[in-house]
């Protein structure tokens, strides 16, 4: 009997010891939808896959890092505990795309160790929603392995089981301002696009794509890879391998140092995203991005009010006026220079110009860019620091004058701070310049880092200027300030933890219309945009040009839109400062159109997703915050399409008076940009309207109650 009792145990024990070697763990999302299995191979090393509606979506995908005086992270790995649990809350943006935001997921954790004398341990921790996942490595405070570790890499991987669709920005570590190319998956080739472009700042070194990169299968299944909560941290790109259409990460690194990332033990990594639906408008209504962050830590930001503006900026780009006052300064006496005096744009009488017409026409800002003196040495110089002064004003323009007169008015100035990436010299001054907007009460600043990086060797995406970034936003709160900021790290849903973080550039904007060699952005751009960028979070867009063609400034540019277009973009690009980009005398010459301008919210309630496909058309609803008011934005590619709309969203037994902004019978992009078809009608709950869009063209309705 003891002797039964003994082989009994034994088998007991053997079973239990293979369990753990062959231990699968698996979480789905709360509507099963999305599953995540994740599992060792026979040599340790750990992997994941990945389920959408019954169909493998990413496949064996291997995880681990490559450390530089440590032994990699990859193999010899034994699961030590596996858990899983779910968590289901609601809560609230202080401003954004809605009120109300639905954070419910499914979470498995799994602490690994490895099988020898070290016996490191890692937690990998997947959260699973009915629109994605989000995984990241966690390191514990353990004994042997602590202090300071040096990333050369991260080995995650995602495998790809289709030759996508893929809407794509190479994987450049300085900008994102490229245009987005279409391509199966298998014929991405980010080193030849470099290659044939104008690139003079990129720096490309692998076959690699920036993120957020979105791809289309052929059963209409929709992925997006991103990441959230990028803190303390390199940017992630994504290497491609075409033969085997697998995304493999690369991180960005510096010219200063033979690793990428630094860190201390204890420390997780960022989020590694995957949205998936089954539709395109689904991608833009996912939160997984801002849900995979931290809460507020700012607590009230009330001061910070969402807005429309105009501004000294345009006028710029056009060549109408200057950035620089084109005069230097010996000691206390300014010389003229024979530079651009006379042409300086932000002038006290100019500015005052756009307080005026912002303050008749419900825009509750004025951004100046060319304030402060430095600009006549800002770029193009080896060495930048110490150009800009972010508090002394230029002799044309009274800032004590300015401030006082838009306070009057009703109007706030957006402070701006060109730093040129002169990073050293920004972070000098930012108390000094931050505690002079919290003197005069100016709540935004739009901030700037064109040119290559100072210190040298650093890139605009690597771990230096992750942290840069990051800590002039937070510092920007104890003064009440909330950044905008242009050039900068990509959005990863950070705005839910330091809600002062309020929009950025980090796509190719408005301004290249102005300027750019290639004859600006095309119709399809901002298609795309609406389904790869905008899904990581708000942008600075700058819309609303009604000067299409502007012959009189640059005969070879022009807005590659039609008129109706720039309306709906105040909808679908989503930002809670919308710019009113053109000239005052242009918007004064087009009352009807600028109507929707003055009428059109920033702040919304909650968002629909009408109709979309990515690269093609798009239609968003919004309903505004304080009226309860709706708007509604349409835009197609250099495709003319008709889009019916069924207007469900109302509320039942209400009469509306809709306001439509279309493209006229004859409307073009190029041919007759400026041809629009402004009328009124009755909605309700259920109506139906189906609206002609012109080749890159658009429509714009808002929405009132009778």
């Amino acid at each position: 009997m003891k002797q039964k009792l003994l082989s009994i145990a034994l088998a007991v024990l053997l079973l239990a010891c293979n369990s753990e070697e062959k231990q699968i763990t698996e979480v789905s999302s709360p509507n099963k939808d999305v599953t995540v299995n994740f599992n060792l191979t026979k040599e340790g090393q750990p992997y994941y896959t990945v389920m959408f509606n019954n169909k493998t979506v990413v496949d064996t995908s291997y995880l681990g890092f490559d450390f530089k005086d440590n032994e990699d992270f990859d193999k010899n790995f034994k699961i030590k505990k596996a858990s899983t649990s779910t968590f289901n809350e609601t809560w609230q943006m202080p401003w954004g795309e809605q009120l109300d935001v639905v954070n419910n997921y499914n979470e498995l954790k799994v602490e690994l160790q490895e099988n020898n004398e070290a016996a490191r341990l890692m937690t990998v921790v997947f959260k699973v929603y009915d629109d994605g996942i989000g995984f990241r490595y966690e390191f514990p405070e353990q004994d042997n392995f602590k202090g300071e570790v040096y990333i050369n890499d991260e080995h995650t991987e995602f495998n790809l089981t289709e030759d996508y669709k893929t809407f794509w920005i190479p994987g450049d570590w300085d900008i994102y301002e490229h245009l987005y190319n279409t391509t199966k998956l298998s014929e991405l080739n980010a080193l030849q696009y470099a290659n044939h472009k104008d690139l003079a700042q990129t720096d490309i070194p692998e076959n690699a794509v920036n993120t957020p990169v979105t791809m289309v299968g052929s059963d209409g299944t929709h992925l997006s890879f991103h990441e959230a909560a990028l803190i303390d941290y390199s940017g992630m790109t994504l290497k491609v391998d075409t033969k085997n259409l697998d995304l493999k990460s690369n991180l960005v690194g510096s010219r200063n140092t033979d690793y990428k990332v630094k860190k201390t033990v204890p420390f997780h990594t960022p989020w590694r995203t995957i949205q998936i639906t089954d539709n395109a408008p689904d991608l833009i209504e996912s939160n997984l991005i801002v849900n995979l962050n931290e809460p507020n830590k700012l607590g009230d930001v009330s001061w910070f009010t969402p807005m429309k503006y105009t501004g000294v900026w345009w006028e710029m780009h056009l060549g109408k006026s200057s950035w620089d006052y084109g005069m230097t300064q010996n000691m206390s006496t300014w010389t003229d220079t024979g530079g651009a005096h006379g042409k300086h744009g932000a002038t006290t009488e100019n500015v005052k110009n756009f307080i005026d017409f912002s303050a008749k026409n419900n825009m509750k800002g004025v951004l100046v860019e060319g304030w402060n003196t430095g600009w006549e040495n800002w770029i193009g110089f080896e060495d930048r620091e110490g150009v800009f002064d972010f508090v002394t004003p230029y002799p044309d323009y009274d800032l004590d004058e300015v401030t006082r007169y838009a306070k009057e008015k009703g109007v706030e100035i957006i402070m701006h701070h060109e730093t040129s990436a002169a990073t050293e010299t920004y972070t000098k001054q930012q108390d000094t310049a931050y505690a002079l907007m919290q003197k005069y009460g100016m709540h935004s600043v739009k901030s700037g880092y064109v040119g290559k990086i100072l210190p040298k060797g650093e890139f605009h995406h690597g771990q230096y200027m992750v942290n840069h970034y990051n800590n002039a936003a937070i510092k920007a709160a104890k003064y009440e300030v909330a950044v905008n900021a242009h050039e900068p790290i990509k959005d990863t849903g950070l705005r839910r933890t330091y809600p002062n973080i309020i929009s950025r550039e980090g796509l190719r904007g408005q301004e290249f219309n102005a300027w750019a060699s290639d004859g600006g952005n095309p119709p399809e751009h901002l298609p795309i945009v609406a389904f790869t960028r905008m899904l990581s979070g708000p942008i600075d867009f700058t819309p609303g040009i009604f000067n299409i063609k502007f012959d009189e400034y640059k005969e070879n540019n022009q807005v590659n839109t039609t008129i109706a277009q720039q309306l709906a973009l105040y909808v679908v690009i989503y930002s809670p400062i919308q710019m009113a980009a053109d000239l005052v005398e242009h918007y004064e010459a087009n009352p009807e159109p600028l109507q929707f301008i003055k009428d059109v919210g920033v702040d919304w309630q909650q968002t629909k997703v009408l109709n979309g496909e990515v690269g093609d058309y798009v239609t968003i609803a919004r309903q505004e915050r304080e009226t309860g008011d709706w708007f509604v934005g349409g835009i197609t590619d250099e495709n003319s399409r008709t889009l019916d709309l069924t207007f469900d969203f109302l509320d039942e037994n209400q009469k509306y008076e809709a306001i439509i902004y279309k493209d006229g019978e004859d409307a073009h992009w190029d041919n007759n940009p400026l041809d629009i078809t402004i009328e009124k009608i009755e909605v309700s709950k259920g109506s139906k309207l189906s609206v002609k869009l012109a080749e890159g063209g658009g429509f714009a309705i808002s929405i009132k109650k009778g």
